[in-house]
């Protein structure tokens, strides 16, 4: 008899911020602080004018193709990269899907919904959570992986994850934080060369948008045809495309590279801080390429909830299939905040 997942594959950062977490100060949501920008907030506001229309989102897919250089047939615009996973879950037709853990579980959870019988590929720990593309069986038809991955903030060699693809396979990479890279090197989303590839990207993260829900999936026009058929009618609202346009404009793109290169001395902040708690146990998985970090700590349950009083939220690590209670996710947050957070967790720490 199979026994009961421990890994609450529905929990996610936002749960630690809803409620009586709302005035906390927020290191758990892996979405840009001080964002929407006012410029892309005054472009989506301007969009409303025209809501009695259906969404047209023509010009908007077109957009996204141009600033990946595909053509349109290979992209589909999706409300949000939770929508894309459950579109592969539902309109692919597979036997044996396997997820590559630890990452973000949506996917899992889209294909068990779905249905699917789904096999998890752990990595480990000791091996700094990089992907071992021998560890991927053989047989399976669908492989789902995030590059840079969430929670671990590893970010995968692109040559090691393209080994992974085989005639008859899906590759799913969820590049959701790669602009978030600097020049997002390791990046996928423009390769038209890799057989069975299929790459999502959210533009929630960096752009602050997750309560409108805008991502897309960048694939072969066959695999986009079949998930189309999948969608309902105007799935993408006209606000949300509006801002997908916006996002991937000559100015929104320069705006983005500025800002991951200032997420990267922001959390080389925050990682010159948590060496000083290595006297506790605390072990930061590095090196850590995405807007946020995972850290090991002993008792890090009792921690965050120290840390909750003190007024900051993070997220607990063990609903991610290959981690266990003495995980933590941390957002990067600008230096004054990852300062003040540092002291809480000295406090916490007692």
């Amino acid at each position: 008899m199979p026994t009961e997942d421990p890994h609450d594959l529905r929990h996610h950062g936002d749960s630690e911020v809803r409620d009586d977490g709302s005035a906390l100060v927020d290191l758990a949501v892996n979405v840009r602080a001080d964002t929407p920008p006012a410029w892309l907030r005054e472009r989506i506001a301007e969009s409303l004018g025209s809501l009695a229309a259906y969404p047209d989102g023509r010009a908007a897919r077109a957009a996204v193709a141009a600033r990946h250089g595909l053509p349109v047939e290979r992209v589909l615009l999706t409300a949000g990269a939770a929508e894309a996973f459950v579109l592969l879950a539902r309109a692919l037709k597979v036997r044996r899907p396997v997820v590559v853990h630890p990452q973000f579980t949506e996917p899992e959870a889209a294909l068990r919904d779905a249905g699917h019988t789904v096999d998890r590929v752990l990595l480990r720990a000791e091996d700094g959570f990089r992907l071992d593309p021998a560890a991927v069986p053989e047989d399976a038809d669908l492989v789902v992986i995030g590059n840079p991955t969430n929670p671990t903030s590893v970010l995968h060699p692109a040559a090691s994850i393209t080994q992974l693809a085989r005639p008859g396979r899906t590759l799913v990479v969820d590049e959701a934080f790669m602009d978030a890279v600097p020049d997002e090197r390791e990046a996928l989303a423009a390769r038209t060369d890799v057989p069975g590839l299929v790459v999502l990207r959210s533009l929630t993260k960096t752009w602050g948008l997750a309560g409108l829900r805008i991502g897309y999936i960048l694939a072969a026009p066959e695999t986009i045809t079949d998930l189309e058929r999948a969608q309902p009618l105007w799935p993408v609202s006209t606000p949300a495309l509006t801002a997908a346009e916006a996002c991937v404009s000559p100015r929104a793109l320069a705006e983005a590279a500025h800002a991951a290169h200032r997420i990267a001395a922001d959390r080389a902040h925050l990682v010159a801080g948590l060496g000083e708690f290595a006297a506790a146990g605390l072990r930061v998985v590095e090196p850590a390429e995405g807007p946020f970090v995972l850290v090991r700590l002993p008792e890090a349950a009792t921690v965050r909830r120290r840390l909750r009083d003190l007024g900051y939220a993070v997220r607990r690590g063990d609903t991610f299939p290959g981690l266990g209670e003495e995980w933590l996710r941390l957002a990067v947050r600008d230096r004054a905040t990852v300062s003040g957070f540092l002291r809480a967790l000295r406090s916490a720490l007692g």
